[in-house]
């Protein structure tokens, strides 16, 4: 039977075709999006561990794959809902004790405002009630996974283990397979994986270090100034840190202000040097000591991932939205080379044709 559609013609329908399913797949695993991130992220990260056990040390594919995957519960994921967990009984705990926490306030805003003359501060047109209402509607928005129940924690980590598996079992099929299927030439497909594996290794390693030192000199500071709930507040700094513009200042201030409120001084006196000398000037230090290894992420991208990333991913969101925009970026830059490149030989074929 002759077809009625010509060679083109055909090629157009399964075109559209192909983007009609594209839409319908994305839309129907929107829900584990967060867990398929999380695979990606974890297999660029964790490639090298494998690589290194498999033809270094000879182990088989199975037996280093599923090493790697239990290594990285208990390193990664177990610590992350642990501390996950005692934020949300810690915020619980203030939310339903909210009396304290405007009490807290009054007292840093009448010692502020006496020094600089300008009493009831935050109290003005009811912005302390607003404030903690929209503390309360980011909270809640920040853990979202955790918030939905523990089904739903098992489900993703399910998938992203599994996907995880026969990624690092099949990885020279995975990986021939993505090479195989890109767009671009095999020169560009290779810049392209390596400029993609810096990008991860910036966001994820880069900030994610300087974020977690910041917490943890958080932490330290009001350990050693006796001051309570160590833990808890270097966990909530190490989040803080990866918000732009904001930093864990917004945590040692007001605790030392505290510290000072109370007749304090050593120990007030002391967290806000701490902070304001060692805290706040640590992320310039990691940054000059792994330059090579980190790139900076533009403000407004993490903003984005604040705005965009929190309701959608929860706290994953301050790391995926940014990634995922450094992917975009990326693509576009590898999108112009090519563009470029097609130029140059479009001239040079055109030169050549004029020549004969």
């Amino acid at each position: 039977m002759i077809s009625i559609y010509n060679y083109k013609q055909r090629n157009v329908i399964i075109i559209a075709i192909l983007l009609i399913l594209s839409t319908v797949i994305l839309y129907s695993v929107r829900g584990i999006a967060g867990a398929l991130l999380s695979t990606v992220v974890l297999y660029t990260i964790l490639r090298p561990v494998f690589l290194f056990l498999v033809y270094q040390w000879n182990w088989k594919r199975w037996i280093a794959a599923l090493f790697i995957m239990l290594s990285s519960f208990v390193m990664i994921v177990l610590p992350f809902f642990a501390l996950s967990m005692m934020v949300i009984h810690k915020v619980s705990y203030f939310q339903n004790n909210s009396v304290k926490i405007k009490v807290f306030i009054d007292q840093i805003t009448n010692f502020v405002g006496s020094k600089i003359n300008q009493h009831d501060l935050l109290n003005k047109h009811h912005l302390l009630d607003k404030t903690l209402q929209q503390v309360d509607v980011f909270i809640a928005e920040l853990f979202p996974s955790l918030l939905s129940g523990a089904i739903d924690i098992i489900f993703g980590l399910t998938i992203m283990y599994f996907l995880l598996y026969f990624m690092f079992v099949e990885q020279k099929e995975f990986e021939g397979g993505l090479l195989r299927h890109t767009p671009f030439g095999g020169q560009t497909t290779l810049r392209f994986a390596n400029e993609l594996k810096n990008t991860t290794y910036s966001n994820i390693l880069g900030q994610g270090l300087i974020a977690l030192v910041q917490g943890s000199l958080v932490g330290i500071g009001f350990l050693v100034f006796g001051i309570d709930d160590a833990l808890f507040w270097g966990t909530i700094s190490v989040f803080i840190s990866l918000l732009p513009m904001i930093g864990a200042g917004v945590i040692f201030v007001p605790a030392a202000v505290i510290e000072l409120i109370h007749g304090n001084n050593i120990a007030g006196w002391g967290l806000l040097i701490w902070g304001v000398v060692v805290i706040t000037n640590i992320d310039n230090v990691i940054r000059l000591m792994i330059a090579k290894r980190i790139s900076n992420t533009h403000p407004v991208i993490t903003l984005i991932g604040v705005i965009a990333g929190i309701p959608m991913f929860g706290i994953l969101g301050l790391v995926f939205v940014p990634l995922l925009f450094s992917y975009f970026i990326l693509t576009i830059k590898i999108f112009e080379t090519n563009m470029l490149a097609s130029k140059r030989l479009e001239k040079i074929q055109a030169s050549t044709s004029k020549t004969n």
